[in-house]
């Protein structure tokens, strides 16, 4: 596990691309959240209460935004990438993150445009939706392709450290501005600012990606298979349904834990929104700094190991966990509850995007962790608070519990057929 190999100027250079890189990362996930953050204040500008049909164009469309575009975006980016270098997809997507948040940040509202207004959010929230989709891969791809040598692991969980750190300043940034504007100033002009800070963030992670080198070769991007979705399936079916077993699984218990736990706390423990927020942003920003941890562990102890201990960790102890929140009455104990939660997620998550990038040879590869990322993440990570809410509404909540689970013991077994020795990018051991 050496890294002697590497001049001083190398090793600088790969960080310096792991920041650029990852830059973007933060910046995608800051304005993909902050519109949610900051749709209470802006809802009523777009969708005005008195028109049906703009209210079903509201839920439909975010629903379609956040579900369709993402699998969409994981298959165009993925291609781009793969064809074009990983460099070109990445410059593509913030570009077009930083597009979605100007227009948002400038969109006149439903009394003056009437209902060309919540047209163009949506349209502003589809591409928005098309770039997270193709962000996670190429970012994944280029991420596990510039890493250094054994410390691979390390290097890779930035990519988790910037994407909780997107969301955290989303929250920071909305939590000043409510303590510097009155809620009338909020809903007047306020809620444009955090698009704006986006749009200006992602012109800076542009400059910055801009001078990376690229990492695919130009033999490769010349492959008549390079980035060809019939060619994933004609050769890459295995490693394919490998990486959706486990990211199935992996989706599904970080959205638990992460966005959903803020519901539960407050519809299930019964606790106040305030509360439940301080909670989970102490538990995120713990969650944040452990990336880099367990990333180092993994470099210790393989891959498919630290994969193994996520899926048996998650599958004796998400049960208990959740029925212990579900009556916990002490903040600090559910703040101890969910931290040690996201501790048997950091397993999964500080190596992920590295773990599906070693599956798939240089001409597939960032089609293959986008579009095996996305679908997976459409279908079980993006629908787990539906789920979660529903079983409620049913009264059997604790079938949920169950469900995730079994999603755990089923990214055990297909973490079982990862490679030993990865055989597509150069193994550390």
């Amino acid at each position: 596990m050496t890294t002697t190999h590497y001049t001083g100027e190398e090793r600088s250079k790969r960080i310096f691309a792991i920041v650029g890189a990852s830059s973007g990362n933060l910046v995608e996930w800051f304005d993909f959240y902050v519109y949610a953050f900051c749709a209470i204040y802006f809802a009523p500008h777009f969708f005005p209460s008195a028109d049906a049909t703009v209210q079903l164009l509201n839920t439909a469309g975010v629903f379609a935004a956040g579900f369709l575009m993402r699998p969409i975006g994981g298959w165009i980016f993925g291609r781009v990438a793969d064809r074009h270098g990983r460099k070109n997809s990445m410059m593509i997507s913030v570009l077009m993150m930083c597009a979605g948040s100007l227009v948002i940040a400038c969109l006149p509202g439903y009394e003056s445009i009437g209902v060309w207004a919540p047209i163009l959010l949506l349209l502003a929230r589809l591409f928005q939706g098309l770039s997270v989709g193709g962000e996670y891969g190429t970012t994944a791809t280029y991420m596990s392709e510039v890493a250094l040598r054994g410390q691979r692991g390390f290097f890779a969980s930035f990519q988790y450290v910037t994407l909780i750190g997107g969301q955290l300043l989303a929250v920071l940034v909305v939590v000043i501005l409510q303590q510097v504007l009155s809620e009338d100033e909020l809903r007047a002009w306020g809620w444009r600012v955090p698009f704006v800070v986006g749009a200006i963030a992602a012109v800076i992670s542009l400059l910055l990606r801009r001078s990376l080198k690229e990492t695919s070769s130009a033999e490769t991007r010349k492959d008549k298979e390079a980035g060809s979705i019939v060619s994933l399936f004609k050769h890459h079916t295995p490693a394919f349904i490998t990486v959706l077993g486990y990211t199935a699984g992996g989706s599904l218990i970080f959205y638990t834990f992460t966005t959903y736990m803020q519901k539960y706390l407050v519809n299930t423990a019964g606790m106040t929104a305030k509360t439940s927020s301080f909670i989970m942003t102490g538990a995120l920003f713990l969650y944040m700094c452990m990336q880099p941890l367990f990333g180092m562990l993994a470099d210790k102890i393989g891959r498919r190991n630290s994969m193994l201990w996520f899926g048996a960790l998650g599958t004796l102890f998400t049960l208990p966990i959740l029925l212990a929140l579900k009556t916990v009455t002490s903040p600090f104990l559910a703040f101890v509850l969910i931290t040690l939660a996201l501790a048997i997620v950091s397993f999964y998550t500080s190596i992920s995007g590295l773990v599906k990038a070693e599956m798939f040879p240089p001409q597939v590869r960032a089609l293959g962790v986008g579009l095996a990322y996305a679908v997976a993440n459409a279908i079980f990570g993006g629908s787990a608070e539906f789920v979660a809410l529903s079983f409620k509404a049913q009264g059997s909540e604790n079938s949920f519990y169950w469900y995730v689970t079994i999603m755990m013991a089923i990214a055990f077994l297909f973490s079982l057929r990862l490679p030993k020795q990865p055989s597509y990018l150069h193994h550390d051991h």
